[in-house]
This record gives C-alpha cells, structure tokens and sequence, in this order.
C-alpha cells in the first residue's frame, strides 16, 4: 500500500450549466456538449490529447466539433458494461475523428485479474506505444467517480474484496482510476498493480486535465479530485457548482 503526497495547483477552467435537469443521461449529455465547446476553444495546433474513458467523456466525444489537427492518446482501457456500446477505443477514435491527428489507441480492459497480466499487456506494442506519449500530453479530459454503488463504473465493476480495501483505506473518489482519499491523496494497493491506465504521477504532469461532474452525490469526490491537484479545470450544472462552494 502507497500514498503519495503531491502538491497542488490551481483551476484553470470552471465551467457551469445553467440547467436543472437532474436526469443522469440528459445532464451527461448536456455537459458532454458544454465541455466538447469547451475543449474546442483551449485546444490549440501544439496540443497533445489524453482521453480517459467515462460515460461523460463519452458524451464529450460524440459532440465533439472539428478540433486543431492534434495527436490523441488514450489514458485508460476499457470497462465493459451491458448498456453501454462505446469503449475507450470508441471514445478516442470520436476525438481523433474531430482532430484530424493520429490517435493512439490499444485494446485492453482497464483491469485484469493480476499484476503479472497487467504488467505483460503494458509490454505490448499498441499499449507501450500510447504510454510512451504520456510525457508530451498537454491537456487530458478523464472522468471522476464517487466511491459508492451507483456512482463509479470501476467501483461497480470491481470485485468485492477491492472495494472493502479501497474503503477502509479512506477512499472516496477515483479520478479515471486514480484512487484518492478525502484529502485529496493518492491511494495504491493491489487493485492499482491490476490496472492498465494513467497513474497519479503521470496525471500529475499533464498541464491541463478537466473533468466532467454530475449528480450532487459526487460532490465528496469533487472535493477530493481539486485537493488532489490532479484537476485544473471543472464542468458541471448549477446545482452541484452551488453545493460544491457551500462551505457548510
């Protein structure tokens, strides 16, 4: 078990939608087409891409207009989920598709069932090619989950006994698998060793990394994710904004 104390930094972007709607699928599109406007206008021709997968991300992707001729690296593999038809590969390949650069892309889950695997798929060519980018990433778009049932893929897709784990460790949120606890610290235990995506460190380096948040059940996380440092730029709706700055 490691955590790591990294310093922090402060938000670039903060981006609110005026809307109440509280409906986890149309406000994820919704601010999926906010942040697509908002990653069109700080994307510039110097730019290299990270893109993590989520459902926002997702949402992002699909609404994407005609980006700076940039490269596009995928930060994370792929959760499989029976209602859900687009995976990181698709997530990259909308965003390179609005880019016109050349995407970096591998076929991988994000977890895999022990470190010896995970360590073996990094060895593999598409995969250590996409992480060999990850020092020329400038600005990465990733997802942020609460550490809870219903509010996390990676927590939903988990086995029990990593969730147990991450829990008694005082994890509460997870920013495209970077697990951290309310203070905004990075946590690693075995589960991180399984895991074929960004770490802390690498996010840690990239000058620009924004998140798309939702449901004021996340906003434990959301806290989390600014202490860390990890975040400089932040997309939500008006409600979560308002709860997010409450001080009480």
């Amino acid at each position: 078990l490691h955590r790591a104390r990294l310093p922090r930094r402060a938000a670039e972007h903060a981006v609110v939608v005026d809307t109440q709607d509280d409906h986890a699928e149309s406000m994820r599109r919704h601010l999926g087409q906010v942040a697509a406007e908002l990653l069109a206008e700080v994307i510039g021709p110097e730019d290299v891409l990270g893109v993590a997968w989520s459902r926002a991300v997702g949402a992002m992707a699909r609404a994407l207009p005609r980006l700076s001729s940039v490269p596009v690296v995928q930060l994370t593999g792929a959760i499989s989920m029976p209602a859900d038809d687009h995976s990181s590969i698709d997530v990259v390949r909308d965003v390179a598709r609005a880019a016109g650069g050349p995407a970096y892309v591998f076929y991988a889950p994000f977890t895999v069932p022990d470190a010896a695997t995970a360590h073996a798929l990094r060895q593999q060519h598409d995969i250590a090619r996409a992480f060999d980018r990850l020092p020329e990433v400038t600005k990465a778009v990733v997802g942020l989950g609460l550490w809870a049932p219903g509010q996390s893929t990676l927590y939903d897709t988990a086995p029990d006994r990593d969730r147990k784990t991450l829990t008694r460790l005082g994890v509460c949120a997870e920013v495209s698998g970077v697990f951290l606890t309310t203070d905004g610290q990075p946590v690693q235990t075995d589960l991180t060793h399984r895991m074929i995506g960004i770490n802390a460190e690498q996010m840690r380096a990239i000058p620009e990394v924004i998140t798309i948040a939702y449901g004021t059940a996340k906003i434990p996380a959301a806290h989390a994710a600014l202490r860390s440092g990890l975040i400089t730029g932040l997309v939500t709706h008006t409600t979560f904004a308002q709860a997010l700055l409450d001080p009480t």
